[in-house]
C-alpha cells in the first residue's frame, strides 16, 4: 500500500514537471506533429477493423434480443439500440482500452528506451525540462486525437450494424435507418466525448509516468510497457464507473 501511496505522488510530481511551459515552441511544435502521427494517425485501421466488427456483433445481439422478446419489437430499435451502445460505452471505453494497450505500450516502450540509454539524463544536464518535452506533446496530440477516433468508431460501429443486417436479412435497411434516427440526448453525446479525452489523458500519462521512471536495461523496459497497460486499463475501467455515477446516474 505504502508503495502504490509513493507511486501516485511520483506521478503528480511527474505532472507538475510536465505541465511548465515549453521552451521551445519551433522543437515542441515538431514533436507534438509527429506525435500526432504515431500516436493517433497509426491507429485509424485498428479502430476501424475493431468498430465494424464490434458494431455488426452488437446489432446481431441487439436483433436476437428482440426477437426473443415476449413483446412484440419493432426492428427499427436495433439500429437505435447499437447507435446507443456505440455512443455511451462501446466507442468511449473498449476503443480507449484498445489504444491503452496498443499506444500505451508505444509510450513506455519510447520513453523508458531513452531512460535506460540515458538520453533524459543528458537532456536533464544540458537544463532541458524532458519531462515537459517528451511527455506533454503525448498528452496534447492523446486529447486532441482520441475522440476524433472514438467520433470515427461510432460512424464505422454503426455502419458494421448496417452490414450485419444487409449480409443476414434479419431486419431490412430502412428499419435500421429508422432507428439510428430515432431521438438521443445530446448530452449523452457530450458525456461520451468528455470521458474520451479524460481517458485520453489517462493513456498518455500513465505509460508516461512508468517510461520515464524506469531503471535497468531492456527487460526493465519490457516489464514497464506490461505494468503500464495494465494499471492504465485499470484506471479507464475505474474512471469510467465514477464519470457514469456522475454525469448518468
Amino acid at each position: 500500500m505504502l508503495k502504490f501511496l509513493n507511486a501516485i505522488g511520483e506521478y503528480f510530481l511527474l505532472l507538475g514537471k510536465v505541465a511548465k511551459r515549453p521552451q521551445k515552441r519551433k522543437v515542441f511544435s515538431k514533436i507534438l506533429m509527429r506525435e500526432i502521427h504515431d500516436l493517433g494517425v497509426n491507429s485509424f485501421g485498428l479502430v476501424l477493423f475493431t468498430s465494424i466488427f464490434f458494431g455488426a456483433v452488437v446489432a446481431l445481439q441487439m436483433y436476437n434480443n428482440f426477437r426473443n422478446s415476449s413483446i412484440p419489437i419493432p426492428m427499427s430499435f436495433v439500429g437505435f439500440a447499437t447507435k446507443a451502445v456505440l455512443i455511451l460505452e462501446f466507442s468511449p471505453t473498449i476503443i480507449s482500452v484498445v489504444l491503452a494497450g496498443k499506444v500505451g505500450s508505444y509510450i513506455t516502450s519510447s520513453i523508458g528506451t531513452m531512460r535506460v540509454t540515458e538520453q533524459i539524463d543528458a537532456l536533464d544536464i544540458m537544463g532541458v525540462n524532458s519531462a515537459n518535452l517528451l511527455i506533454l506533446p503525448k498528452i496534447i496530440a492523446s486529447v486532441i486525437f482520441n475522440p476524433l477516433l472514438i467520433a470515427i468508431s461510432i460512424v464505422f460501429g454503426i455502419w458494421g450494424g448496417y452490414l450485419a443486417g444487409v449480409g443476414t436479412g434479419n431486419w431490412s435497411a430502412a428499419d435500421y435507418i429508422t432507428g439510428i434516427q430515432m431521438y438521443m440526448p445530446t448530452h449523452f453525446i457530450w458525456y461520451a466525448f468528455f470521458k474520451t479525452a479524460v481517458f485520453a489523458f489517462l493513456i498518455a500519462t500513465i505509460p508516461a509516468y512508468f517510461g520515464y521512471n524506469v531503471s535497468g536495461g531492456s527487460l526493465e523496459v519490457g516489464r514497464a510497457s506490461t505494468q503500464a497497460v495494465v494499471w492504465t486499463i485499470v484506471a479507464v475501467i475505474i474512471t469510467n464507473l465514477i464519470l457514469t455515477q456522475m454525469f448518468l446516474s
